[in-house]
């Protein structure tokens, strides 16, 4: 991708968005910021990783440069009209991984593209549908992956997405962290303008 001068900084720790960046073949840097993911409880689905998005976004407000890109990006898990954050123990995992169980969720990211102009945000939703999972397979999964930095509790490219999940209906790596089609056309479209 040419990016006209563009520099693109991804304002976030995750190894799998650091991954997919990487195999788009897009150079960037990585910058760390320290934020609260709290969110008014009023707010529904996509607009929560949106909020979130933005949040992120505001801590560079005053130190984005010209022809730079500054990438936030946040992904929940929305179920029976809640949602399901980062667990903060085991018993909220596995709550939320029974859950889950037998059932469809929809899980949606949102990513936010700070330039000196303006902030543009898109999201993404994919239907995931899970089969009946056993318990011992809930346990084995949270004690021993310990999936607390993961929304809904799981990781799809982990072993136990690969039991679990029976379908799902959209994109896979918006599921993992980062839609890469939707993420690749908009910095197309951002470096292209100038």
């Amino acid at each position: 991708m040419n990016l006209n001068g563009y520099k693109i900084i991804l304002a976030s720790k995750s190894p799998r968005r650091i991954e997919y960046l990487k195999k788009m073949n897009i150079p960037f840097t990585t910058k760390k910021s320290k934020y609260n993911e709290n969110f008014d409880t009023n707010l529904k689905g996509h607009l929560i990783p949106r909020f979130i998005v933005k949040k992120k976004a505001k801590i560079f407000i005053n130190k984005v440069k010209d022809k730079e890109i500054i990438i936030t990006a946040d992904t929940i898990v929305w179920h029976k009209n809640k949602c399901l954050g980062k667990p903060k123990n085991n018993e909220e995992a596995l709550s939320m991984l029974n859950e889950l169980s037998n059932n469809v969720h929809q899980v949606i990211t949102a990513v936010g593209f700070l330039t000196k102009k303006n902030l543009e945000i898109i999201h993404k939703t994919t239907k995931v549908k899970f089969g009946k999972v056993s318990k011992e397979d809930l346990i084995n999964y949270t004690v021993k992956d310990k999936p607390f930095d993961k929304a809904g509790s799981y990781g799809i490219q982990d072993w136990f997405g690969l039991v679990a999940v029976e379908s799902l209906n959209g994109s896979y790596s918006n599921i993992v962290g980062l839609p890469t089609y939707e993420v690749y056309n908009k910095l197309k479209e951002i470096t292209s303008k100038n």
